[in-house]
């Protein structure tokens, strides 16, 4: 039952058979910004 997901360098998110599935360059952007976010957000709540 091993399904192979075929990932193209244009398909940043997938959805298959219900999944959501992002490409790797995508996650590591979404979970950077995530990261700036946290720390400013951070700065800011110390600040306050």
């Amino acid at each position: 039952m091993n399904k192979q997901i075929k990932v193209s360098q244009f398909k940043k998110i997938m959805l298959e058979n219900g999944k959501l599935f992002f490409s790797k360059e995508t996650e590591r952007k979404f979970f950077f910004f995530m990261t700036i976010i946290m720390l400013v957000m951070g700065i800011f709540v110390k600040l306050i």
